[in-house]
């Protein structure tokens, strides 16, 4: 049984231009973890997040769900897969709370309305 419900391993993306944002990022995350990553401007955060969310595509590397090799080239299927992502502010909603911002657009509903006791789930 693997312990880990998240893996990066190796990850690297270099944009066309030669930049490189993100170079050999290794990174594991356990069941009921919780990490930060945090850096200066143009660290690479953002683009390592874009990769494991579909938006981005690693020149190298590869990312593993709960011991599994996956193959992320879409938001949908992050979210398939139980990745989600919150944005950097500008692209929040300011007026929505933290959970609405997060199940925005994968609502869940009972009896038509947002189930929000499964949603903190």
């Amino acid at each position: 049984m693997n312990d880990y419900v998240l893996e990066m391993r190796n990850i690297t993306k270099i944009y066309d231009n030669g930049f490189v944002a993100n170079n050999n990022i290794n990174m594991s995350v356990k069941k009921g973890e919780i990490h930060a990553i945090v850096g200066e401007n143009g660290a690479g955060k953002s683009t390592l997040m874009k990769v494991l969310f579909g938006i981005e595509k690693a020149t190298s590397g590869e990312i593993h769900i709960y011991g599994k090799k996956v193959n992320i080239d879409n938001p949908n299927k992050a979210i398939k897969l139980g990745v989600g992502m919150v944005h950097q502010h500008f692209m929040l909603a300011p007026s929505l709370s933290v959970i609405d911002n997060m199940i925005m657009g994968m609502e869940p509903k009972k009896h038509g309305f947002i189930d929000y006791k499964k949603a903190t789930k």
